[in-house]
């Protein structure tokens, strides 16, 4: 047996839309494309009993989520927009200043792999428009507040 590769698009995002002292993990559906990255600030550590060799210490970690995708409808109402709920919660927190514009999410790979976080983030939201025959994308940045904590994933 050979070994095989991760999807990307086996990641999955949910965003708290009740409270921290009682979660309800709602799916975001509609996602295309996922991306997470973690920045490092290093400050040079070197000192002279190094022999001239230097040396980098990590002082602060930040992290965020980059998501695109497509604003979906509900399949059996056809006659009104009915927005996904995981999108539109992320909207909605994408309107608003200060701590409002943060929530709760949690994100894990849906193959059952142990890569599973949670966190708090702030949002930053864009989408809307197109061409006349384009679907209507969305897109946001997930910014992370602190620290990240990994959890059990949801999906094993």
């Amino acid at each position: 047996m050979g070994t095989r590769s991760l999807l990307a698009s086996a990641w999955a995002l949910d965003v708290n839309t009740g409270t921290s002292g009682a979660p309800v993990w709602t799916p975001v559906k509609g996602m295309t494309s996922f991306k997470e990255t973690i920045e490092s600030t290093m400050e040079d550590d070197s000192d002279f009993d190094s022999d001239g060799w230097g040396s980098d210490q990590v002082t602060q970690r930040k992290w965020k989520l980059e998501t695109e995708g497509k604003r979906k409808r509900d399949a059996d109402n056809d006659a009104t927009f009915i927005p996904d709920p995981g999108q539109q919660a992320i909207l909605d927190a994408g309107n608003l200043v200060g701590v409002g514009s943060n929530i709760s999410i949690r994100y894990y790979r849906r193959d059952g792999a142990p890569d599973a976080w949670e966190g708090s983030v702030n949002v930053q939201y864009g989408g809307g428009g197109g061409a006349t025959t384009a679907l209507e994308p969305f897109n946001f940045t997930l910014g992370g507040q602190g620290e990240r904590t990994a959890i059990t994933n949801p999906a094993a």
